[in-house]
């Protein structure tokens, strides 16, 4: 049996509201693991249980309220129809063009190797370089048979999501240097003070890139600093 370490979770997130847990699209709402913002900079285990608990309650509570406070909505349906276009776009490419599983494999193994447990810059960046020829593969992959219970569907559509958040924690990781928490850059072994100050964010730039920015913490409210202080 192999034994070694994995990744199955990330420290960042959406950027969520902490009291309702919405997200900064008005009536999207986050809770649990894809929320930013709870564990800092490492998650201890067994944490995600009370975190999906509790946010989970608090996001269903805001989002119903939001809901009721903002009655109907409008759908635009020509936006809805291009959705749904390029949902069903692998199976008009159909066995003609690659595999899903092929690209998901070859962008976990890459990942691993190069934005993996240790970090290192020449690293990073050639695997930012390679993510530009996932991202022309994953734009012609196909899919087969039929839209019920169809994992090679699934798998096509999920490599959009895949590929950004493989950007996203590069993008981050390279911006972060230092070593903190899950974090660590074997070519910045140590914590900075500075690093300490600030998240960073990243969010899609007008030109459909991912921008890069840097966001000053927050203070603690006084009452989760009183907690902390008890707890050294």
């Amino acid at each position: 049996m192999e034994v070694g370490p994995t990744t199955h979770y990330i420290m960042g997130g959406i950027r969520v509201d902490g009291d309702s847990q919405m997200s900064t699209v008005p009536g999207l709402f986050a809770a649990g693991e894809c929320g930013a913002g709870l564990h800092g900079a490492n998650r201890l285990g067994g944490n995600s249980l009370s975190d999906l608990l509790v946010f989970g309650k608090r996001a269903g509570e805001y989002a119903a309220k939001f809901a009721r406070e903002h009655g109907e909505v409008t759908v635009h349906l020509e936006q809805a129809d291009e959705a749904g276009a390029r949902a069903l776009a692998p199976f008009d490419r159909g066995a003609a063009s690659e595999g899903p599983y092929q690209i998901q494999h070859e962008l976990q193994d890459m990942m691993q190797d190069l934005v993996g447990i240790v970090r290192r810059e020449d690293e990073m960046r050639n695997a930012l370089a390679a993510l530009d020829g996932f991202d022309e593969r994953a734009a012609r992959v196909g899919a087969n048979g039929n839209r019920e219970y169809n994992p090679g569907w699934h798998t096509a559509l999920d490599l959009p999501n895949l590929l950004t958040v493989s950007r996203a924690i590069a993008l981050a990781a390279l911006e972060r240097r230092e070593s903190r928490g899950g974090h660590f850059r074997d070519d910045y072994p140590d914590k900075s003070a500075e690093f300490g100050g600030f998240n960073i964010v990243l969010k899609k730039a007008g030109d459909g890139s991912m921008e890069v920015a840097r966001r000053p913490l927050q203070p603690l409210p006084t009452e989760l600093k009183q907690i902390i202080e008890e707890m050294k």
